[in-house]
């Protein structure tokens, strides 16, 4: 039962806000940056030197109409495989980096009912952290264990506040793409049905900056139907140094037809990656239409040379 509940509960706990400057709210109760005294803060933004401590306060509130009681952690954050959105590693689990590094003043917490309580949050930085950054999260985690829906599993739910830890030394982003596949679909009679053809691509941070990609994909050569160029939509946000993410994206009205090659552009800040894959697709309908009007072609061309042909053994 313990290993079932420890992998389901994984699942549930790794959420961040969406977006980069989202509050971390899942509308029970929510964990942010203390506000300082100039401006409010949706997520931790710290710099450091190798070997020295920071420290920082953050604001857990319970929006509830009953007292909640909360583990806190530290946790490294990392890109998910599914879509590269960002997620933290769980309380069970081993931390490497900012996880390692942070702890909370308080392990456990307990908040009234429509209230907050303060805590502080102290970051100790090696002195052999590599420069750039180093990305996770402060987690407030409910020790109610709840039923899962339509599972005899129990499950725990939590939220963590953004933790962006920049050490100092030499930025040095990084960009490439990798495994770029292409995949036309196309129905075999031209001009009819849909076309919903795939890219699939890893982006790979190979930096030691967190970076906001710019995706986009290029079909060059002899190809017939549709743009040849196109902007991906679904890109992470945010790319964490050291991350790979694998994505697949499908385009309606692709080209269907052609051969040449694909190309997958990444550009974010000053760097730029890219990586080709060759293109060859004939649907057979198309394929017949054109062999038949080559041979068409060819025929005609063979009766004109017979006919001349045949005209200047006439004039001999």
């Amino acid at each position: 039962m313990r290993t079932a509940f420890v992998a389901l509960f994984l699942l549930l706990l790794t959420t961040l806000s969406p977006t980069p400057a989202g509050a971390a709210d899942n509308g029970e109760w929510s964990v942010r940056p203390a506000d300082s005294t100039i401006t409010p803060r949706a997520a931790f933004e710290l710099p450091a030197q190798p070997g020295t401590t920071v420290t920082d306060r953050a604001v857990v509130t319970n929006t509830t109409a009953a007292e909640l009681t909360f583990r806190l952690y530290v946790a490294d954050a990392h890109n998910t495989e599914r879509d590269g959105g960002l997620a933290v590693r769980g309380i069970e689990e081993t931390q490497r980096d900012v996880g390692a590094w942070g702890k909370p003043e308080q392990d456990s917490i307990t908040v009234p009912a429509r209230s907050a309580v303060t805590v502080g949050v102290t970051l100790t930085v090696p002195r052999d952290a590599p420069p750039g950054d180093h990305v996770g999260a402060l987690v407030a985690v409910d020790t109610r264990v709840q039923p899962a829906d339509g599972s005899h599993l129990g499950v725990q739910r939590g939220v963590g506040a953004r933790i962006y830890l920049r050490v100092e030394g030499p930025e040095q982003p990084g960009l490439a793409v990798e495994d770029v596949r292409f995949t036309a679909l196309s129905p075999q009679v031209p001009w009819t049905g849909t076309r919903e053809s795939t890219a699939s691509y890893t982006l790979h941070n190979t930096g030691n900056v967190k970076l906001a990609p710019r995706v986009s994909l290029r079909v060059g050569g002899a190809v017939v139907g549709g743009p040849g160029e196109r902007r991906l939509a679904d890109v992470p946000a945010e790319l964490l140094p050291g991350q790979r993410v694998h994505l697949t994206e499908t385009w309606a009205g692709a080209p269907f037809a052609g051969w040449g090659q694909v190309t997958v552009t990444a550009t974010a800040d000053d760097v730029r990656g890219s990586a080709t894959v060759g293109f060859l697709k004939v649907p057979w309908l198309f394929a017949a239409c054109l062999a038949l009007v080559s041979a068409a072609w060819l025929l005609l061309r063979r009766r004109r040379r017979t006919v001349r042909a045949t005209r200047t053994a006439g004039h001999g």
